[in-house]
């Protein structure tokens, strides 16, 4: 099958992973159990996990001139994605601390987005050749949020099928669902942008109602454990989670689902069979640690749907 060209706008922060038995109370300071830094953000992961799901993959975003700047350029180098579009700012790039329960594999995040978040609309419309020619255009919400829109707009006034993964979840402007074909909340963001809770499949179903009337054409509601909840004009349907082996870190997951994701779709896949392949791989993903480096290859990916 020849490679899809899939293009993902978001960010690159550099990921300090701590794991812990329990948090500390404020005031408090407490012996951990590791550390590790790797590379990280929302748009860098995803961008990761569709490389090593089988597609040619651009990147849109902005570094600092540092230490995790090139962490961040040597990965995209050893996973083959294309940096052609990779801005330079004098800000400095940024950073997301990671706080990992051990004993559960449940995890907190607080991120400082750096110089992506200095990535401008401006800059994005001279981007227009490379969104055009693209299968798929995906984004999150680690940016700014003109950007995003831009981004969105851009794409869509294309005939780029777009999706947003509304990620760190905020509430947004309705006009902004009119650009998006493809929305993959989880369950808090979901609740955030409807006021209404995702967390039982009927939920979830009232739920994308809601996100479905306002414009956009596909919802995708990730549920962890439970899968996905997919529905549209035509179609509404639970998507199982595909259980690769013991649980050792969660905090790729979300990343992992919608690389994967993006690629199904870029390859003709329909929306049911897209949300299994993204389910996949982030059921492998969450059996090992980090975010990145947690993202499975094609070979692992479709041997786990091929066994399921």
């Amino acid at each position: 099958m020849p490679r899809t060209f899939v293009t993902v706008m978001g960010s690159f922060v550099a990921d300090l992973a701590f794991r812990t038995s329990r948090l500390p109370a404020w005031g408090e300071t407490f012996m951990g159990r590791s550390f590790q830094l790797g590379p990280g953000g929302k748009g860098s992961n995803q961008a990761v996990a569709a490389a090593r799901a089988g597609a040619r993959v651009s990147f849109i975003s902005k570094l600092g001139e540092d230490a995790f700047g090139d962490l961040a350029r040597a990965t995209y180098r050893s996973e083959g994605i294309d940096t052609r579009y990779l801005l330079t700012s004098a800000t400095p790039t940024g950073a997301a601390a990671i706080i990992v329960d051990t004993e559960t594999g449940e995890n907190s995040i607080i991120v400082v987005p750096g110089a992506c978040y200095e990535l401008t609309p401006q800059e994005i419309d001279g981007m227009q050749d490379l969104i055009a020619d693209s299968a798929i255009f995906v984004t999150q919400l680690e940016l700014s949020l003109p950007t995003v829109e831009r981004g969105l707009k851009l794409a869509h006034s294309l005939g780029v099928p777009t999706i947003l993964n509304p990620a760190p979840g905020c509430k947004l402007p309705d006009a902004i669902f009119r650009d998006c074909d493809y929305l993959t909340p989880n369950e808090t963001e979901t609740e955030i942008l409807t006021g209404l809770p995702g967390r039982t499949e009927a939920e979830a179903e009232r739920a994308a109602d809601a996100l479905l009337a306002l414009g956009v054409r596909n919802v995708v509601i990730t549920r962890g454990a439970h899968g996905a909840f997919v529905k549209n004009a035509g179609t509404r349907a639970h998507i199982p989670a595909l259980n690769a082996g013991p649980v050792a870190e969660t905090t790729g997951a979300g990343d992992a689902f919608n690389g994967g994701f993006a690629v199904a779709l870029a390859e003709g896949r329909d929306l049911i069979e897209a949300a299994r392949f993204g389910c996949a791989v982030a059921g492998i993903s969450v059996t090992r640690p980090g975010t990145a480096p947690s993202m499975p290859s094609r070979a692992e990916i479709d041997a786990l749907l091929k066994n399921a």
